[in-house]
């Protein structure tokens, strides 16, 4: 017969678990997904990404001492110091390397009587770098009762009390400089002249263009005429100076060169 009621082993029963296993059958809850960026919001974070790392690199170039001057390297500087080559170029360390005007700055040291040209380059990621060329003396002259030094162009760039160097020759010119002729024409003798035969000139004297005469230690003056076949007259001279010098030639108190391929002694 049916039976109403619970019996003892409905009371020990436990309560009924949901599907879960989970008592009371709990329902578990899910986080809603975020919505993905549109393509408007896409462009506008990657713009604003780019616009900081634009920043950061304009600051790092432009201001940060990152890339700023710690050295100034000078290359070619003989008889100029380094410290006089940096204090003409001007280029002040910490300066920011990307704003240094190197153009400006080589300008400056170019403006130096001693040096004929001159470079400046940036050396990432903190040198300047001063190359230069230093004019190279092959005359000395004597204007208003100072002597200085000239180079093979005619330039005047430095005076001297003393001595001057070896090899640098002794120039009589009435108004010497890159534009006088008969500067030209004496040079252009003095550079052509046989290694041999350089030490053997004390003096040199151009009275016009085609007027250059050298005068030797030993007295001989030589008649050099123009600066045409410059090379061609230094080399007859050497060999002349040779036979002289070997006695097959008679001695000679002058040497006319200025036609190469007619040489007169006297």
């Amino acid at each position: 017969m049916p039976r109403t009621g619970s019996t003892t082993r409905d009371r020990h029963r436990g309560p009924r678990r949901g599907a879960a296993g989970r008592p009371g059958g709990g329902v578990t809850r899910i986080r809603p997904r975020r919505p993905p960026l549109g393509p408007r919001r896409r462009r506008l974070l990657i713009a604003g990404t780019v616009a900081v790392l634009v920043a950061v690199l304009a600051w790092v170039v432009l201001a940060s001492p990152l890339l700023a001057v710690r050295t100034v390297q000078v290359d070619g500087a003989t008889t100029l110091s380094a410290d006089e080559v940096r204090e003409a170029a001007g280029v002040a360390p910490g300066t920011p390397l990307v704003r240094v005007d190197t153009e400006a700055a080589a300008a400056r040291v170019a403006a130096l009587p001693q040096v004929a040209d001159a470079e400046v380059t940036r050396g990432w990621p903190d040198r300047v770098v001063v190359t230069l060329r230093e004019r190279v003396p092959v005359a000395v002259v004597s204007t208003a009762g100072t002597r200085s030094l000239v180079d093979a162009g005619g330039t005047l760039f430095d005076t001297i009390t003393g001595d001057a160097p070896a090899g640098v020759v002794p120039l009589q010119v009435a108004d010497p400089g890159p534009d006088d002729r008969a500067t030209r024409a004496a040079l252009a003798a003095i550079v052509s002249l046989p290694a041999a035969v350089l030490p053997q000139v004390t003096e040199v004297v151009a009275t016009g263009a085609d007027d250059v005469t050298l005068t030797l230690t030993d007295g001989t003056s030589v008649l050099w005429g123009s600066a045409a076949d410059a090379a061609r007259k230094g080399q007859v001279l050497a060999a002349v100076l040779d036979q002289l010098a070997a006695g097959t030639l008679d001695p000679a108190t002058q040497i006319d060169v200025s036609s190469p391929e007619e040489v007169v002694l006297r």
